[in-house]
């Protein structure tokens, strides 16, 4: 189903891109996997972590290269894309799970680790869907495709709030935000952008407690994950974009977006003594004003 098709697998060292990579070769498409081989703290630099998951593609007979770096880094970024379409003539799809975490409760929280954290998570979501959207604009304009190309952003749960994951929450939720813009400004460039909250067991779930840890690998393998981003590589996909989608276990499905879940009217405009007279009996009567349990 996905013969033909040339895939970027930024994170592609471990966990979920590494599954996702090879779920995408095993369906046929030409992998490259990116990874700059650190730690799950961002720590280190290792080639040979994207060069082993490239290997074992290879040996299972499949199609696959590694390329090391740092999809942070824009020069990088737009490296990553130019020798792709370089040595395969195109680039079809790109799957973005590069992520760090370094948590720590806010008023606590080193600012060394909030921007290591923003520049992977988020940054580095940017510059290669930034260097992807500007080759496929170009090549688009040069005679159109045969095919919508796509772009896969990797959110978490942890966007909709985190305790003592303020930076990790805030990339997230930024994600969200950016494919929401990217995806309107690329449709009728015949690109997809779309972004995706997976929930499968990795080393970012091994930084929590074992006592704690929401699932094992064997009740949420992170394989499970990957045909979700099977599909949105494929033609299948024409015109799913704009979507934030969930995929994890046994479950897949579209996650809503933000929405005014209560509304009031004051001709004469708001007061501060008409919002404490009616704001949370009234205008917000049908709505949980205290959220903090489910950002737990």
């Amino acid at each position: 189903m996905l013969s033909g098709t040339v895939c970027v697998v930024a994170g592609g060292g471990n966990g979920l891109g590494e599954a996702a990579a090879h779920h995408l070769a095993d369906r046929g498409a030409t992998v490259v996997v990116n990874d700059l081989g650190t730690g799950v703290d961002g720590e280190g630099s290792d080639p040979e972590v994207a060069e082993a998951v490239a290997a074992d593609i290879r040996e299972a007979g499949g199609e696959a290269t590694a390329h090391h770096g740092d999809v942070s880094d824009f020069e990088y970024a737009e490296r990553l894309v130019s020798e792709t379409v370089d040595e395969y003539g195109r680039l079809d799809f790109v799957a973005n799970f590069a992520g760090v975490l370094r948590d720590g409760m806010s008023y606590k929280l080193d600012p060394e680790d909030w921007e290591a954290v923003i520049e992977t998570n988020l940054t580095g979501q940017f510059a290669p869907l930034r260097a992807a959207a500007a080759h496929w604009k170009a090549a688009g304009e040069d005679g159109g495709f045969d095919r919508q190309r796509s772009y896969l952003a990797v959110s978490a749960g942890a966007a909709r709030g985190n305790l003592g994951q303020a930076n990790y929450a805030a990339a997230k939720a930024g994600v969200l935000g950016m494919v929401r813009s990217v995806s309107t400004e690329l449709y009728r460039s015949d690109v997809r952008v779309n972004a995706l909250v997976p929930n499968g067991y990795t080393r970012m779930t091994e930084t929590v407690p074992e006592e704690h840890r929401p699932y094992t690998r064997e009740e949420m393998p992170p394989e499970k994950v990957a045909p979700m981003v099977a599909y949105l590589a494929s033609e299948a996909a024409e015109d799913v974009t704009g979507c934030t989608l969930y995929a994890g276990g046994d479950r897949v499905g579209v996650l809503a977006d933000p929405s005014m879940a209560a509304v009031g009217v004051e001709p004469d405009g708001w007061s501060l003594d008409s919002l404490a007279d009616h704001f949370a009996d009234d205008v917000a009567a049908d709505v949980e004003l205290t959220r903090t349990d489910s950002h737990f």
